[in-house]
């Protein structure tokens, strides 16, 4: 189960990265972590998953960080979309100025 976790990190990072880099927002670093609750009866899916996004650099435009992790959570990640059948997903964005 944790691999599904990392695999869904490891999506919406893939996803934001690509539109970060479209929308010319020069960032240094991205790191998403993720925590999870699951169901206490078996098969014991996931109930509830945050996803911090932890993202550094010089000048970000924070409506367009929020952009890019919404779009990646609701359109493009297929990993998030499927676990959003069962759990609850929320995101956070954490920015640093470097």
């Amino acid at each position: 189960m944790e691999l599904v976790l990392a695999g869904a990190a490891s999506c919406t990072a893939f996803d934001v990265v690509l539109m970060l880099n479209k929308s010319r927002q020069k960032f240094t670093s991205l790191h998403v972590d993720a925590d999870a609750e699951r169901a206490e009866v078996d098969p014991k899916v996931f109930t509830t998953i945050k996803l911090t996004f932890k993202i550094a650099g010089k000048g970000l435009d924070p409506a367009a960080v929020e952009r890019a992790v919404k779009l990646s959570k609701e359109k493009y990640c297929s990993a998030t979309a499927m676990l959003g059948m069962t759990a609850k997903i929320t995101t956070e964005i954490v920015i640093s100025e470097v």
